[in-house]
């Protein structure tokens, strides 16, 4: 799978299906950093496994460094300011971040000059941005006011999500293969992951026992999504990959409605709608991009 849209689809509704599956896994009772770092350990060894099967190595540029840098950008980082902050501000606004991150990695390509979008692009980010602020508004209706302070400090995450995004780009191991970068980096995080999880409620491993076969299904979810995350980097950019969170807001909602019986007011159906144009008008941009 090489094509943009394609993969920006199959991420996006691999990344939605994080999120249920971390619900459930909480409300099991495991500490999410612990989930955390069973995603990016167990996945990122997964992924590792499948890229010496199918990946051919092309050139011997080091990559630690990019690793340690990117996993605790694009993963730690955010990973624990949401912990930090949802309790304070509620889940509502702290998506709201999460959907401010492509226009932060927007900005951030243009100023750092990182394949920066054109005007159709931006357009598109704009767009999508409307449709995921209006999916998150009319799915909560009551957010976290919180302390100012708890509010700077989640805003941020879109920060550390768009940072990420380019420095994968800019620093990007010449040679080197995006499953192999994928797994490294999940790899990288593990430590840091399960040092937050000692400091916010323990490594208690029992609760996982008692699920494993949700266990089963993020790692599956999770291997799916990094398999093609470093790939889908490669060929849009990083504000064409930074979209994720759009179709994963969308594809949110149709996992509440066909697997939790859940029904959403007009506006979420908007909203998705709004997701849908966005993110076409962005794959056009990149269409237009490819044949200047």
């Amino acid at each position: 799978m090489n094509k943009p849209l394609p993969l920006l689809l199959a991420v996006g509704l691999a990344l939605g299906c994080n999120f249920p599956l971390g619900k459930l896994a909480v409300q099991a009772g495991v500490n999410p950093a612990l989930w955390a770092a069973l995603i990016s350990g167990g996945a990122g060894l997964i992924v590792l496994a499948i890229s010496g099967l199918l990946e051919r190595p092309e050139g011997q540029s080091p990559v630690a460094r990019f690793a340690v840098i990117s996993g605790l950008i694009s993963y730690v980082a955010p990973n624990f300011l949401t912990f930090a902050v949802i309790p304070r501000i509620g889940a509502g606004l702290a998506a709201i971040m999460f959907a401010l991150s492509p226009v932060v990695t927007a900005l951030l390509s243009m100023i750092f000059r990182v394949r920066p979008p054109n005007l159709m692009g931006l357009a598109g980010i704009a767009l999508g941005l409307a449709g995921a602020l209006l999916i998150i508004l009319a799915r909560n209706a009551s957010l976290g006011a919180g302390d100012g302070h708890w509010i700077v400090l989640a805003a941020l995450i879109p920060l550390f999500l768009g940072a990420g995004n380019v420095y994968r780009t800019m620093a990007w191991p010449k040679g080197v293969a995006p499953m192999r970068l994928a797994a490294l980096t999940n790899l990288a995080a593990v430590l840091p992951l399960l040092l937050i999880a000692a400091v916010t409620g323990g490594l208690d491993l029992s609760p996982l026992l008692k699920i494993l076969g949700l266990v089963a299904a993020q790692l599956l979810v999770s291997t799916l999504m990094f398999v093609m995350f470093f790939r889908l980097q490669q060929i849009g950019g990083p504000t064409y990959l930074s979209q994720i969170g759009y179709v994963a807001a969308a594809v949110g909602v149709g996992f509440g409605v066909a697997l939790m019986g859940e029904t959403y007011p007009l506006a979420v159906w908007l909203g998705v709608a709004v997701v849908a144009a966005g993110v076409a008008l962005s794959t056009l941009a990149q269409l237009w991009a490819a044949r200047g």
